[in-house]
C-alpha cells in the first residue's frame, strides 16, 4: 500500500504540467522583452570585433628570428637595396618600421629614430582600432541591462497596481522575467567584452615591445662602427 502511494506521488511530480515549466534559450532571450535586442546587437559586435582584431594582431606579430640578422648583413654590405626588398617582402609591422628606418639612412640618426618611431606608433594606433568600441560594449551592455531591470520592475509594480486585490504570481510574472532577463544578459555580455579587451590589449602591448625592441636594435645597427 505504501508502495503504491509513492509510486502514484512521483506520477503526480513528473506530470507534463510540471516538465513544461523548463525554458528554452530563446524563450527565455524573447521574455527579456525589447531591452534583449541591443543586449543581441552589442554581444555580436564583441564577437565580430575580437576575431577580427584576434587575427589582425597575430599577423602583426608574426617575426622571422632571422630576419634583423639578414638586414644587418645587408647593410653592413651596403646592399640596401636588398634590404628593403627583403623588408617588402615580409610584410609585417616591424619589417614596414624597418624599411622605413632603411629608406632614411644617411640622414641624421635623430631624424630617422624619429621617423621609425612615428611610423611605429601609426602601426599601433591601426592594431588598436575598434579596442575603444570593445571597452564601451563591456561597460554599456550591463548598463542596458540594468535599465531592462528597472523597466521590469516598473512593469511590475504597475500591474500589481492594477490587479488589486487579486494579485496573481502570474500576473507579475512578465515584469520579473524582464527584470532578471536582462540583467543576466547584460553582465554576461559586458562580462564577456571585458575579458575579450583585455585579451587583446594585452597582445597589442606584446607587439609594442616588439616594435621597441627591433627600433632599439636598429638604431644600434646604425650606430656600429663601420669596418
Amino acid at each position: 500500500m505504501i508502495h503504491l502511494l509513492i509510486q502514484e506521488s512521483s506520477e503526480i511530480l513528473t506530470t507534463p504540467e510540471t516538465s513544461a515549466m523548463t525554458l528554452s534559450f530563446w524563450e527565455l532571450a524573447v521574455k527579456g522583452g525589447f531591452i534583449m535586442i541591443p543586449i543581441f546587437i552589442l554581444s555580436i559586435f564583441a564577437v565580430y570585433i575580437f576575431f577580427e582584431r584576434f587575427l589582425a594582431i597575430r599577423q602583426a606579430s608574426n617575426e622571422d628570428p632571422l630576419f634583423m640578422d639578414r638586414i644587418k648583413d645587408y647593410i653592413h654590405a651596403g646592399q640596401i637595396e636588398y634590404a628593403i626588398t627583403l623588408c617588402q617582402q615580409t610584410d609585417n609591422t616591424i619589417s614596414r618600421m624597418i624599411e622605413k628606418g632603411i629608406t632614411r639612412i644617411g640622414r641624421p640618426l635623430n631624424d630617422i629614430n624619429a621617423t621609425i618611431e612615428n611610423l611605429a606608433n601609426l602601426e599601433v594606433t591601426k592594431l588598436e582600432k575598434g579596442l575603444p568600441t570593445m571597452a564601451t560594449i563591456a561597460g554599456a551592455a550591463p548598463m542596458i541591462g540594468f535599465l531592462g531591470t528597472v523597466i521590469g520592475m516598473i512593469q511590475a509594480f504597475y500591474d500589481m497596481a492594477n490587479a488589486g486585490s487579486n494579485i496573481d504570481v502570474q500576473l507579475l510574472s512578465s515584469g520579473i522575467y524582464t527584470a532578471m532577463v536582462t540583467t543576466v544578459a547584460g553582465l554576461t555580455v559586458g562580462i564577456i567584452a571585458f575579458f575579450a579587451y583585455n585579451i587583446l590589449v594585452a597582445r597589442v602591448e606584446r607587439v609594442v615591445y616588439r616594435l621597441q625592441a627591433r627600433a632599439t636594435e636598429f638604431m644600434d645597427l646604425l650606430n656600429e662602427p663601420v669596418n
